[in-house]
């Protein structure tokens, strides 16, 4: 496992079960206890855990009230498969509304060799992402542009979502949850969410693990809205989400396809 991924899954696990032990960690992951001081070393320095004697607690269990620029780091090796996965799954030829978040920038990244296609997209990072890049029409939807998140919302943006159709609506989300759908944190991401989901003939979602079983404050749509939910693998581990085999039992009877990267 190399340290970008072990840094995913130890900050998975501290997340997962609130407050974990050196010990604990150590066997989990394979590695000797040394390393597990390290890396959390690394974790608390970035602001993710706390130690505390014998161990760590989460600091961030949610991404509520953190900006893009403090978690555009967070687990970037895990966001990065996300979006090669979520790419490989847009035809080419195809017109896709593409979501703000920091996974979709990875999305982004990757949907130039799917060319050629039309995107629009919903922010500024994915707008510079795409910029320029051969066999991509751009188009940046119109909007405000929210503080410390740069998405595209209000108004002005949902007036232009309603007037195109998309063969693709890629959908970043804050939180799926077994009951309650697909939710989000702010009002207007959800607004603009679930303008998406109505001009689009199909729609894929994706997040990494630790959205599941998280019930945001505004809901966006129930689960039968979204026709492919991409995340991690580690959605399918118990130990390390909780939430996680629930969440996907109900995506799967709910009649979504759950890819797991």
């Amino acid at each position: 496992m190399g340290v970008a991924n072990r840094l995913d899954l130890t900050l998975r696990l501290v997340q997962g079960s609130g407050r974990v032990s050196v010990s604990e960690l150590s066997h989990r992951l394979g590695v000797s206890e040394m390393t597990v001081r390290r890396d959390l070393d690394a974790l608390e320095r970035q602001g993710l855990v706390r130690r505390v004697h014998g161990g760590a607690i989460a600091t961030r269990s949610r991404e509520e009230g953190a900006g893009f620029a403090a978690r555009e780091s967070w687990q970037t090796t895990t966001k990065d498969r996300l979006g090669a996965a979520v790419a490989g799954l847009v035809e080419p030829g195809s017109r896709v509304l593409l979501d703000a978040g920091t996974t979709t920038v990875h999305v982004a990244g990757h949907l130039a060799a799917r060319g050629p296609l039309t995107v629009a997209v919903l922010s500024l990072q994915t707008a510079l992402r795409l910029a320029d890049r051969p066999g991509v029409e751009l188009l940046v939807v119109g909007g405000r542009s929210r503080p410390g998140e740069r998405s595209l919302v209000g108004p002005l943006a949902l007036r232009t979502i309603e007037a195109l159709a998309f063969d693709c609506f890629v959908m970043s989300i804050g939180g799926v949850h077994a009951e309650h759908g697909w939710s989000e944190f702010s009002l207007d991401d959800a607004a603009v969410k679930q303008a998406g989901l109505a001009q689009a003939t199909r729609t894929i979602a994706v997040a990494d693990a630790t959205k599941l079983g998280v019930r945001a404050f505004s809901q966006v749509a129930p689960l039968d809205a979204v026709d492919t939910f991409v995340t991690d693998e580690a959605a399918a581990d118990e130990a390390t989400h909780p939430s996680g085999p629930r969440t996907l039992d109900a995506l799967r009877d709910a009649g979504v396809e759950t890819v797991l990267a």
